[in-house]
């Protein structure tokens, strides 16, 4: 059961999250925002996300295939190198640790984007772990149909 709906108890908040989210969605390609979305919310344990964004994928054109991938995306073939670097940094950042995003981690991605992308990806990662953590914590639920 949900434990609550975090948007109708905090609308101000919510709003300023959601301002967050309208700023990647203009910023950051849909693809690769969809594959950092959909990693973010299989690292967070995120059902309600994991749904939402690989629903939104696939309505958007993307292939099964690829977002059953995205769990293993290591060890796929199906992404090129800057989606790659997106996905190593989604899993660099959601899983920040004692020593942050590693050196070789940062580089890789810094390669493959402007300095402007890489800010717009590391605002698309930081936001959809906003997300994830209000989903989780409140235990927000996908629907049941889809």
């Amino acid at each position: 059961m949900q434990r609550m709906n975090a948007a109708a108890v905090a609308p101000e908040a919510y709003q300023a999250v959601m301002g967050l989210e309208k700023y990647v969605r203009t910023n950051v390609d849909h693809t690769v925002l969809e594959l950092i979305k959909l990693r973010a919310s299989m690292l967070n344990g995120c059902a309600f996300c994991v749904d939402m964004h690989s629903s939104d994928a696939l309505r958007s054109g993307e292939s099964s295939r690829r977002l059953f991938a995205v769990a293993a995306w290591r060890e796929a073939p199906f992404f090129d190198e800057r989606e790659r670097t997106a996905l190593a940094l989604t899993d660099a950042v959601t899983r920040l640790g004692e020593h942050g995003v590693p050196d070789e981690v940062w580089d890789a991605a810094a390669k493959q984007w402007s300095e402007k992308e890489l800010a717009d990806l590391v605002m698309a990662i930081a936001t959809i772990n906003v997300w994830n953590r209000i989903a989780v914590t409140t235990r927000a639920q996908p629907p049941t149909e889809a």
